[in-house]
Order: structure tokens, then C-alpha cells, then sequence
């Protein structure tokens, strides 16, 4: 077996033998036969190549980068030439202490990023002048579609969305795909007064500048403003920030809501993403936000405290009332662009727009001069030029000179101006013309309505101006958080596995980083044998037919999916199919994506072993047998165990015309051993961030390609601007770029390729193996909610805290909390079922590790044993008060019954040599942090420093 199989591995050899023999097993397969039944169980190896080393793979993928031609990107259409700084390169982007944290969910060990994050809602509020932004979203075409849910949530009226016809192609591309789900009319209106007149708009969505380039006057603005408003309409700016810095921001001309991408931030192109998209809305809106919202709040000690707020939107507690799907973010790109502000601060970022502008100007200049002035005087970074005739003529002169140009039409040409753009770029552009650079005079312009407001006065945006600074900032920062890099994060179904460092390098290489993801297919020849490559051997490891990359997230995926399905049923003339059956134990997710795909959804129940409920769901097919279109389910269950009746659930649901829908997040238990595509399911979804190594990246960047059988396959998503991105037949994108978070697809291709068949299939007997031992370690502690009846579970076992907190008043709350004492993140707290914790080890973990976890559980039972007691009492014992702080630990004053010894270091937490196996201890930054303070006490930008003092 190749050598990289052993490093990703967490046990092998004699750890390995250890583990089997604890669990009662000879080897890792016949432990997979006990576990998998033996109606799915595979009978041959995964048809993949043979893996490669990390020197070959790496090779492999130098030489596909090298294939592609990023030239100069000045297509523009939202992606843009930027300078990510090396401080920010190196130390965030590159840095496995921010790429390999988990969502911040547990925010006494998520710090250093809830703070990055809230630099980046302010940074966003900030330029759009709008009180109130999230904390990144997808994309910018997703960012729209969401603004546009908003506000038919909240304007309920009419039943027409007016978009401007100047909206980036995509996104108005994914507006319509929402649209076709959930009901409502899409009209495209160049003038956007005359289109208020006419239609009953809830919301009319103007993209400022356009994306020709042009930038609409002030008074313009406010007229339409004006008009949506006097027609209870809701407005929608889809704004270029770096363009605030100079144009007159969208909450002083009248905008309720402000959307668009951070790209251009710092952020590589990377052939579309993964870019981090903003929203931010007007007062009285910030409830209704999508997605992820960081507040302040206070600990214990009155510390001031960062978390997520307002997390009763959340999937798993909302599902399908739920206002957007909470997997809709982008943290680690929205770090570095948040970042790339804090850097520059508000002075550097007006003179980098600056500087593009006059550049662009002095083009426009040079153009006019030769007899081709751009069609708009006023004007950001973008010109759209007459070239009659001969359109194609000039974009293939400037390719020629290593210049990528937007051809709009036969007879017009647009240019975008970006950071990275040099004079001999500025020059080739003129000659492609026919013409010769020969004046340094400017022409058009942003006219009189430039910003008088200010902006990123806040002294986080005024203080880190040199290398040495920013450094010191972002390693702070880093040290208040939790990721792999500290230690195991056990969280059932989010497989927080080893992120490669030989997969993560190469997506820095040029060819994959600087590539626009338009440029003509002949200059994406690497990305396209990459792409090519991904979904043939995605396609093998799951059964199905098809795969489409686009979906940038799971959640993404399970939208495309279900899209696919309802497709498919409607060109069979089946429009009345709806229903959507989830079990109560699935993901969350599930039903928010369903209802944002306009099916009804219905619960079936879950039988007392944690099975889907088989005569429920006879009964519930039995009642929607008309409408059922289709049924979503978790392999292994969220249960964490495989289901017998898998095959006959699907059999049922076929019979009664209906599709079924797998849930690819628990794939990293099925890898060489079973396949959804092949015991019964027609779609699926999969997580690149979960099984196939892309990193979580502390909430983002995600993929969630969707793999299909081959009816569903012309129903897979398509893009406007690249006919090889999907069929004709499709509903159309669900992402902003042809192949959604392209940019990372390098570290999966680079995972499969050196893992193989073989060790795709050794991963998720491991994980599985893993598990079990974890199972066998700590079963007389905790009880394990649901196995097989060979007692053994999947990938994930659930631990049942309810006896303990009934007997001891301890709850999985103080659990988790004094996890972090010992130095772990908490596993998936009270989900599937309330008062338990839901454990996943991965395959990456060592015996060393996983007994590190097993003996802090036991000390944690005994902790409690010692609370039931009455050895300490129930309101201030080590459980109850975790986590403890260092400031905590060394105040002169100590006052609880318990050592100052066991609250700073338990059990296994000593000072001592690391080779020796003593483990450092994590320190959390602050105490629990009090949720409801934070939702009542709504803040959500970055306090003055006084706040700090108070």
C-alpha cells in the first residue's frame, strides 16, 4: 500500500491489532462484513487509478495547472485581479490553524475567528453604509437569490422580482433557478422606474456598477429608491465594495439590502471560488437575515464574548420553517478578505480603488483617442467598447498578448480593470484596437457623486498597518481557537478529518489560482481534465452515472439534487409531486433544502432501534402516493448505524413513484464498501469537505457536488456563460461559477489520486474500526443510544448523557464545556436526539488520541459521580463552571471547592515534554459564553474599544 495510505491513517500495524482485538475482530474487512449488511456490502474494488505518491500526484497536478492560461483576467462580470498579501497568504490562507477549524458553534474555543469574522460584518456594514451585515455567504449570485427570499419573506406583496437588465448574467441565472422552485416572476427592465410602474414587484435588485461597467447617477438612484419604496417594494443593491470606497454607498440612496462578493478582497480567482459573498440589510431586517450572524455577548466574568447569534434559525431546530440554509457561508475567504481591510485600513483600500480608476480612465482615454470610446462616461474599473464587426478580432489580438478580454457581443468588447493590472496590460488592450498608447490624459470617470461618508474608523482597521503587526494580530487571533491542529474534534456527521498538506499546496499554483472562469475552454485545458478526472472517480466510489461539480457547499448539493428531481418529474408530467418525506432523524439541512426547492415536507417517524419507522413511512406513502416526489435519507444514519431495511425503503418509495435522495455526508463510512448509486438511491449529494479532504476551513469553503443515475442526469445544473458547465435540458445554475468552488478541487483530486481504491476503502474501515473502539471504551460509562445487532455501529455512535443528567443534574451542555478543559472540541451536542453527544473519530486519528478522548470521558463520568455525591455541589463544581480561563486559574482569589489544579489541568492535561506524551494546554479565551444575553442584546459590528472597559 502506498506510503501516503500509512501517514493518513491514524492506526496501522500493532495500534491497529490493539484496536481489533479490543473490538473483537480478526481484520479491518471482517469487521466491514459485520457492520454493512450484506445485501449493499461491495464484492470488487472501486474502479480508480492506482494511487499515486505525494511527489507523482503533485507532478501530476503542477502539469494540469501548467495547462491552463490564466493570461491577464480582465473579463470582469464580478471576478476581478487581486493582490492577496503574502502576511495574509502564509498566515491565513495557508495556515492550518485557521483552514482546519470546524463552524464556530462552540464559541469559547472560536475566538480568534467569531472576531475575524465580526471585523468582516463591519467591514461590509461599514462600505454599504447599511447598520447590520452577516457573515459571509456563498457567492454573489447565491447572496442575490437570498436577498431576494428576504425580501419575499418580509414584503409580502406581489408576486414579481425586477431585476436590472445591467445584474451579472449568473446571478440573475440562479434569481430565475430559485424562481422556478419557489413561485415567483422574474422580469428584467433596463429602466427600472418604467419597470416599477408596471409590475407588483416585492423586490427590484440593481447592480451598481453594472455589469458593463456603467455607474447610474445619484439622483437616478434615489428615483428608483423613491418609486420601490412609495410601492412598498423592497431594494436590493448588488454593490461592488471596493467601489464604495469611492461611489456614494447604497444605504444613502435608499437600498434596504446590499449584496455582493468579497473577491476582490485579496481573494485568488481560483476559476470562480470559493469567494466569500456579503449581505447586509437596513434596520428591522437583521432577524430576517440569511445564514450566519456574529453578536457580542458576555461570559460569566463579564467578559465581553463573540457567537454566532440568533441560532434558532438553524436547520436542526427550524428545518423547514427555517429562513435559509445555515451551511450558506465562506469563513475562511471571508477571513482573509476581512484581512486584506484590516491590512490596508480605509485609506489604503480608497487609493488601491483609486488607482484602478484612474487607470481605467486613462484607457478609456486612449481608446477615445483611436476612435473607440466605451459606450458609458461614467465608469468604475469596467468599459464596454463599439468594435463593430470585429469583436472576436480584438478579445483573440488581446489573448494573443496574454490579455483576457469579455466579448459581450460580435460588435462589443468589455474590459475590467483590476489590482494586478499593469501598463503593459493597459497597452496590449489599446493595441488589440489597432491602436498605440500615447497619452497618460483621462476620459469619463465616476462623475460628482463620490462618498462624503466615512468608513472603517473602527481601530481595528486603523492599527495593523506593518508586516511585523499583522503578523502578531492574526497569530493572537489563531491562538484562541480550536482546530486540528490542537486536537481531535469529534463531531458526529462532520468528519473533521486530516486536510493533506500535500492535497492543500497545490491550489496555490498559478494555473489554478489566477485562472478567471471565463476564459475561453481552451485556456482552462487543466481545469478541465481535473474537473473531467473528479467526476468520473466520484462517480465510481458512489454508483451513480453523473456528477456535477457546481454546488459550492452541501447544502448546494442537496438543492441541485432535489431540483433535479422535481425536473424529472415534471417532464414526465408529473407537476402535482411534492411531498418530500425526511426522517425525523436527518440532517437538519434536509428539510431546508427542501422547502427552498417548493416541496412540502413530511416527518416520518423513527422506530425505538433508530431505524426510519418502516410502518410510518408505509403509511405516510401510502397517504401522499400522488404527490410523493421523493424521500431524503442519511446512509449510514444520523443514528450511526446502517439500516437493513435501506433496500426496501427504496423499493417502497419507488414503487410509489417517487425518487430517492441519499444524503452524502456520512459517505466517509461507505468508501469501497458500499454505493448509494447502486442499492437503490437516484441522487446524492457529497461533501468535499467532509470525506474527501477539502478542509472545513472554519465554516467554509465547502463542495457539494451532486451525483445522479442517468435519468436524472439532463436535469443537472447548467451556467449561462459556459455550455460545457451542464446540459440544455437543465433548470439552469445553482452557484455563481460554471464549476463552483473550483479553486480547492485540486485537494480532493490529489486525495483520491494518492489514496486509491485500496485506501479509499482502508479509510472508512478505520473510521468505522474506530469508532467501534470508542464504543467498547466507553459503553460502561455511557450508554450507546443505537448499534446493529451485532452491537456494533457505522462510523459514529451516539453517547446517551440522559441517565447521567437525570442521576447528577450535569448536562451535555457542562460536558461539552469541560471537553475543552481537557483539550477537545465537543462532539455534535443533542443532535439526532436531545441529551446526547454524537461522536465521530475519523480515520486520521491515532490510538493515542482516541484514548486520550476515551480516558477524559471517563474522568468527566467520575466528575459527575462526584456532583451525584455530593462531593461537590450541583451550581459550582468543575462541569458546571467550565471552561476554565487562565485568568481564571491564577486570580488571587479561588473560592470553588474543587483544586485550582483539576480546573486547570485535568486529567491528562500536564506540563511536560510533548515526546514524552504530555499534552499542552488550550486555553479558551473566555468563559461560557451566555447565549441569551447575546440574542436579547443584539450587536453585531465591532464595538468601541470603551464597550471592552465597560
Amino acid at each position: 500500500m502506498d506510503v501516503f495510505v500509512d501517514r493518513h491513517l491514524g492506526v496501522i500495524g500493532e495500534d491497529r491489532r490493539h484496536m481489533l482485538d479490543a473490538v473483537g475482530y480478526d481484520d479491518l474487512d471482517a469487521l466491514a462484513s459485520a457492520v454493512v449488511p450484506a445485501t449493499i456490502l461491495m464484492d470488487r474494488a472501486l474502479d480508480l487509478p492506482e494511487a499515486l505518491t505525494e511527489a507523482e500526484a503533485q507532478a501530476r497536478l503542477s502539469g494540469l495547472a501548467a495547462a491552463n492560461t490564466p493570461g491577464r483576467a480582465m473579463i470582469g462580470l464580478g471576478y476581478y485581479g487581486t493582490i492577496t498579501p503574502a502576511v495574509i497568504r502564509r498566515n491565513v490562507l495557508e495556515n492550518p490553524g485557521w483552514y482546519t477549524a470546524y463552524t464556530p458553534y462552540q464559541p469559547e474555543i472560536s475566538q480568534g475567528r467569531l472576531e475575524a469574522l465580526l471585523n468582516f460584518q463591519t467591514m461590509v456594514a461599514d462600505l454599504t453604509g447599511l447598520p447590520s451585515s452577516g457573515a459571509s455567504l456563498l457567492d454573489e449570485g447565491t447572496a442575490v437569490a437570498e436577498a431576494v427570499a428576504l425580501a419575499r419573506r418580509t414584503t409580502r406583496k406581489g408576486s414579481v422580482v425586477l431585476l436590472d437588465a445591467g445584474l451579472l448574467p449568473q446571478s440573475a441565472a440562479v434569481v430565475r433557478t430559485r424562481a422556478l422552485a419557489l413561485g415567483y416572476d422574474v422580469v428584467e427592465a433596463a429602466d427600472l422606474v418604467e419597470g416599477l410602474q408596471r409590475h407588483d414587484a416585492f423586490a427590484v435588485v440593481v447592480q451598481t456598477p453594472d455589469a458593463d461597467g456603467r455607474v447610474r447617477r445619484l439622483d437616478e438612484l434615489e428615483l428608483i429608491a423613491a418609486k420601490a419604496h412609495e410601492n412598498g417594494t423592497t431594494v436590493i443593491a448588488a454593490a461592488d465594495l471596493l467601489a464604495l470606497t469611492l461611489l456614494t454607498p447604497p444605504a444613502e440612496w435608499g437600498a434596504d439590502v446590499a449584496v455582493g462578493t468579497t473577491q476582490r478582497f485579496g481573494v485568488p480567482l481560483f476559476f470562480g471560488g470559493p469567494h466569500a459573498g456579503y449581505i447586509a440589510v437596513r434596520e428591522g431586517l437583521e432577524r430576517q437575515m440569511p445564514g450566519r450572524l456574529v453578536g457580542l455577548s458576555v461570559d460569566p466574568h463579564g467578559a465581553p464574548a463573540l457567537r454566532l447569534a440568533l441560532q434558532t434559525r438553524e436547520q436542526h431546530i427550524r428545518r423547514e420553517k427555517a429562513t435559509s440554509n445555515i451551511c450558506t457561508a465562506q469563513v475562511l475567504l471571508a477571513v482573509a478578505a476581512s484581512m486584506y481591510a484590516v491590512y490596508h485600513g480605509p485609506q489604503g483600500l480608497k487609493a488601491i480603488a483609486q488607482d484602478i480608476h484612474d487607470r481605467t480612465r486613462r484607457l478609456a482615454a486612449n481608446l477615445a483617442a483611436h476612435g473607440t470610446p466605451p459606450e458609458h462616461e461614467a465608469f468604475f474599473d469596467t468599459l464596454t467598447v463599439s468594435a463593430p464587426g470585429r469583436a472576436r478580432d480584438v478579445v483573440a489580438a488581446a489573448r494573443a498578448s496574454g490579455v483576457h478580454l469579455r466579448l459581450v457581443d460580435e460588435d462589443r468588447v468589455g474590459i475590467s480593470v483590476g489590482e494586478d493590472t499593469t501598463a503593459s496590460d493597459l497597452h496590449a488592450v489599446v493595441a488589440a484596437f489597432g491602436g498605440v498608447w500615447d497619452t497618460d490624459a483621462v476620459w469619463g470617470g465616476l462623475g460628482q457623486d463620490l462618498r462624503t461618508s466615512s468608513y472603517l474608523t473602527h481601530p481595528v482597521f486603523n492599527t495593523y498597518t506593518s508586516e511585523t503587526e499583522m503578523m502578531r494580530y492574526l497569530r493572537s487571533l489563531a491562538d484562541r481557537d480550536f482546530g486540528l491542529d490542537r486536537g481531535m474534534i469529534p463531531l458526529g456527521s462532520c468528519t473533521m478529518k486530516l486536510n493533506p498538506a500535500a492535497s492543500m499546496e497545490p491550489i496555490s499554483y498559478p494555473g489554478f489560482a489566477n485562472l478567471h472562469p471565463f476564459v475561453p475552454a481552451s485556456d482552462a485545458v487543466g481545469y478541465a481534465q481535473l474537473i473531467d478526472d473528479l467526476e468520473r472517480w466520484l462517480s465510481a466510489v458512489t454508483g451513480y452515472d453523473r456528477v456535477s461539480l457546481q454546488p459550492n457547499a452541501g447544502s448546494q448539493g442537496e438543492f441541485a439534487g432535489l431540483m433535479a428531481v422535481r425536473s424529472y418529474h415534471l417532464s414526465r408530467g408529473d407537476a402535482a409531486r411534492d411531498v418530500c418525506l425526511i426522517p425525523a432523524s436527518a440532517h437538519g439541512t434536509n428539510a431546508a433544502s427542501a422547502a427552498m426547492a417548493g416541496m412540502k415536507v413530511v416527518v416520518v417517524g423513527t422506530a425505538p432501534d433508530g431505524s426510519v419507522d418502516m410502518t410510518d413511512l408505509r403509511a405516510k406513502i401510502a397517504a401522499h402516493a400522488d404527490r410523493l416526489s421523493v424521500i431524503m435519507v442519511t446512509y449510514p444514519s444520523t443514528h450511526g448505524v446502517f439500516e437493513e431495511q435501506i433496500t426496501e425503503v427504496c423499493a417502497l418509495v419507488h414503487e410509489a413513484g417517487g425518487q430517492v435522495y441519499v444524503d452524502g455526508a456520512n459517505l466517509n463510512a461507505q468508501m469501497g464498501l458500499s454505493q448509494p448509486g447502486k442499492f437503490g438511491a437516484d441522487v446524492s449529494h457529497l461533501n468535499l469537505h467532509k470525506t474527501f479532504a477539502i478542509p472545513h476551513g472554519g465554516g467554509g469553503p465547502g463542495v457539494g457536488p451532486v451525483a445522479v443515475r442517468e435519468h436524472l442526469a439532463p436535469f443537472l445544473p447548467s451556467h449561462p456563460l459556459r455550455s460545457d458547465a451542464g446540459p440544455a435540458t437543465s433548470y439552469g445554475p445553482v452557484s455563481s461559477a460554471p464549476f463552483g468552488s473550483a479553486g480547492v478541487l485540486p485537494i480532493t483530486w490529489a486525495f483520491i489520486a494518492m489514496m486509491g481504491a485500496a485506501g479509499l476503502k482502508a479509510a472508512s474501515q478505520t473510521a468505522v474500526l474506530n469508532a467501534n473502539y470508542l464504543v467498547a471504551r466507553l459503553k460502561d460509562r455511557y450508554p450507546i443510544l443505537y448499534t446493529a445487532e451485532s452491537g456494533l455501529v457505522a462510523h459514529e455512535c451516539i453517547l446517551d448523557l440522559r441517565p447521567m443528567t437525570k442521576a447528577t443534574g450535569v448536562t451535555v451542555d457542562d460536558v461539552a464545556k469541560r471537553l475543552i478543559d481537557y483539550g477537545f472540541h465537543a462532539p455534535t451536542m443533542s443532535f439526532p436526539v436531545a441529551g446526547t453527544l454524537m461522536v465521530e473519530p475519523t480515520e486520521s486519528e491515532s490510538l493515542t488520541e482516541l484514548d486520550r478522548f476515551a480516558d477524559a470521558m471517563v474522568a468527566i463520568a467520575d466528575e459527575a459521580e462526584a456532583v451525584a455525591s455530593g462531593t461537590w455541589p450541583a451550581d459550582d463544581n468543575p462541569l458546571h463552571n467550565a471552561p476554565h480561563t487562565l485568568e481564571q486559574c491564577v486570580a488571587d482569589a479561588w473560592t470553588h471547592p474543587y483544586p485550582r489544579t483539576l480546573a486547570a489541568f485535568p486529567a491528562g492535561q500536564k506540563r511536560g515534554l510533548i515526546a514524552l506524551g504530555a499534552q499542552d494546554r488550550y486555553w479558551p479565551a473566555v468563559g461560557r459564553v451566555d447565549n441569551a444575553h447575546g440574542d436579547r442584546n443584539l450587536i453585531c459590528s465591532c464595538p468601541p474599544p470603551e464597550a471592552y472597559e465597560d
